[in-house]
């Protein structure tokens, strides 16, 4: 094993903790591996929402094309930011086992404005499905766009005269920077794939692609692969308010899934279980029902929005 694995990443330290997972995975069956920090056009430009700035894609095209121009062997990502298409030459190497997939809500003073029905609230965040789903639950709160890696935000929370801002709670906890006024939104449905980090590599790569199944972790794997298909067939991104969250359980993949309007007025959810042997279209059967049932006004409603 004289080779090498260069591991690419983006800056941030949450980056940098996904891709020491993958190096201690690798170390640790005897591969040769170093770290390649490579800056992605999401982390440069702080100011501009997200969804302004065609974001499919915006946190991995930069390790995408190092992967593809041979200066990394192995990108790194937060799986939820990868595109349900992934580049022509690269392929899915492994999922890790997840981590949390909870939204939690870091509160500046008390939470007790969530139970006031008449008190505008001012809460940041840049996705637009937390978003829709805080303005379903809180239609008169005011929501302010809030960019940058995990430190970046919360400091920017501190700077603010904000009342919270939603944040995964995967993205705080790994780094250890969970606040203590924070809670957890039990009620707030997840992005595809939140939590779950993934490692991909040159479809020609046989040597990355073996190191990298020893340590997939197949129900991981499993669980993402359906609620990322209920993102495609929904023809959806991170600009889309779309929640998705697949567990497995004695060999049953239970599976909820939602589609909200931007503004959160309108909504449409559904449920469905397999067994694991036949959860393959578990979830396009699902984003093909919720489109038959007037979803597909809705998305085309947000296409034309952009």
């Amino acid at each position: 094993m004289d080779k090498i694995i260069r591991i690419g990443t983006r800056e941030s330290q949450l980056a940098l903790w996904q891709a020491h997972q993958v190096n201690d995975l690798l170390t640790a069956q005897g591969y040769k591996t170093t770290l390649v920090p490579i800056k992605s056009e999401g982390d440069i430009d702080l100011v501009t929402p997200l969804y302004e700035i065609g974001v499919q894609g915006i946190f991995t095209k930069s390790l995408d094309l190092a992967l593809l121009n041979n200066r990394i062997d192995i990108a790194v990502h937060s799986f939820k930011d990868v595109p349900t298409q992934l580049p022509q030459q690269i392929v899915q190497a492994a999922v890790l086992k997840r981590g949390p997939v909870k939204d939690l809500l870091v509160y500046k003073n008390d939470t007790s404005f969530l139970d006031q029905p008449d008190y505008v609230a001012n809460i940041a965040t840049s996705s637009v499905r937390r978003k829709a789903q805080w303005l379903r639950k809180y239609p008169k709160h005011q929501l302010h766009n809030l960019r940058g890696n995990v430190n970046t935000r919360l400091q920017k929370l501190a700077a603010e005269n904000w009342d919270g801002a939603i944040f995964a709670v995967a993205g705080l906890e790994r780094i250890n920077v969970r606040p203590s006024n924070s809670i957890d939104l039990d009620w707030m449905l997840p992005a595809p794939a939140q939590g779950a980090v993934v490692a991909v590599c040159r479809e020609d790569d046989t040597f990355c692609r073996e190191a990298c199944a020893a340590f997939n972790d197949t129900e991981t794997a499993l669980a993402t692969f359906i609620e990322r298909e209920f993102l495609r067939t929904l023809m959806g991104g991170c600009t889309t308010p779309i929640s998705a969250y697949a567990q497995i359980q004695n060999n049953t993949v239970h599976f909820s899934g939602e589609l909200c309007s931007l503004d959160g007025s309108r909504f449409f959810s559904i449920s469905r279980e397999a067994s694991v042997e036949q959860a393959q279209y578990l979830g396009q059967s699902a984003a093909e029902e919720i489109m038959a049932q007037g979803g597909a006004e809705v998305v085309a409603e947000i296409r034309n929005a952009r």
